[in-house]
């Protein structure tokens, strides 16, 4: 549906990016999600073009009630980022000597959180996660010429990092008959992480070996959205959300990074969730999402569109959800853009757990 998250509530799926919704859950029901995707992507510029496969665990979160609907619990592991590229150009200088430069990276971030979400009152909901976050970057940069008396050089940098976060959520909702309406807003607060950097310069002739540990700063991030339901059978839900990382940090110094605008819509619908016809069962979903770019030197945006099915099984409160969706970064011709179709398979499962069985 987009990415759309903070001002949607459901008992029928987790939604991690929005703690308050927590409660949203049945007192009696534990629900598990697991999620897989494939990943085809088509790199181009004006040099030429490149593709590349791939497939990835998305996510795996769990969500139960604590007490009643008054107080719920979510817990799971989902990527933060990822790096994964090598490519190699070949340039020469003004005396006329041809050189070849490649760049390589890999690794990638890993966040697992803990969260709890209070209901306040019949209208309103409290949440906030706790975030561990964890994982390393690797990335090589290599200089080597055609005349063999010209010395190549390799750069190696690794990035670890071992840190938490916070995310706080707050809900408004209300029925009214068959409408229902959820204002939601979410906020993380600045936060200074702790890293470890290892930095090698390596040529023919000596070697330069440095070990910093210090911090940089994750931006603060804050967000609404809107959703309105109507009779179980129908969902629109609207998002934005803003990473400020024009403020943010690296080492003390200011990065240089812009503020990143995310606007998102996303659309529900089924015939009859009641009926016992499985075509009227099933969910359709799309959504589209539009960022602006947190770089300064290109300012790159990102569009994605997505359409999606969701089929419940007939005799547990499982549901298959298939999601495609397109994504584009970059429109410019001067500089490298990307393309890619995404294929996401998630396993949704809901089962009666909390209740006394009767002898």
């Amino acid at each position: 549906m987009g990415g759309v998250g903070m001002g949607m509530r459901s008992n029928k799926a987790i939604n991690p990016a929005q703690p308050a919704s927590y409660t949203a859950c049945d007192s009696m029901t534990f629900m598990f999600d697991l999620a897989g995707s494939f990943l085809y992507t088509n790199y181009g510029d004006s040099y030429g073009q490149s593709n590349k496969l791939n497939g990835n665990l998305e996510y795996m979160t769990m969500q139960f009630p604590l007490w009643r609907q008054h107080i719920a619990f979510s817990a799971g592991i989902t990527p933060y980022s990822a790096v994964g590229y090598s490519f190699s150009i070949l340039d020469s200088i003004h005396s006329g000597y041809q050189h070849t430069k490649t760049y390589s990276g890999e690794g990638g971030f890993t966040q697992v959180y803990g969260g709890l979400s209070f209901n306040i009152c019949d209208w309103f909901a409290l949440g906030a996660n706790v975030y561990y976050m964890f994982g390393d970057m690797n990335k090589t940069r290599s200089l080597n010429f055609s005349d063999a008396s010209l010395h190549a050089v390799n750069q190696y940098d690794q990035l670890k990092i071992s840190s938490l976060r916070l995310r706080y959520g707050a809900q408004l909702f209300h029925t009214f008959g068959k409408h229902k309406l959820t204002l939601g807003g979410v906020f993380e607060n600045k936060q200074a992480f702790t890293r470890m950097s290892y930095h090698q310069i390596e040529s023919t002739t000596s070697d330069t070996v440095s070990v910093m540990s210090g911090g940089f700063e994750m931006p603060m991030i804050y967000g609404a959205g809107l959703s309105y339901g109507y009779d179980n059978r129908l969902t629109i839900g609207v998002d934005y959300l803003c990473q400020d990382w024009l403020n943010t940090t690296y080492y003390g110094e200011h990065t240089g990074l812009l503020a990143r605008h995310s606007w998102a819509l996303g659309v529900e619908y089924r015939n009859d969730p009641m009926s016992r016809r499985f075509a009227d069962r099933v969910l359709w979903r799309a959504g589209v999402n539009y960022s602006t770019s947190y770089t300064s030197a290109y300012n790159q945006p990102e569009l994605r569109v997505s359409v999606g099915v969701g089929l419940p099984l007939r005799t547990v409160g499982t549901v298959i959800n298939t999601t495609v969706e397109y994504g584009r970064r970059g429109f410019a011709d001067n500089v490298l853009n990307e393309n890619y179709l995404r294929l996401v398979i998630n396993a949704s499962i809901a089962e009666h757990w909390f209740f006394k069985r009767k002898l």
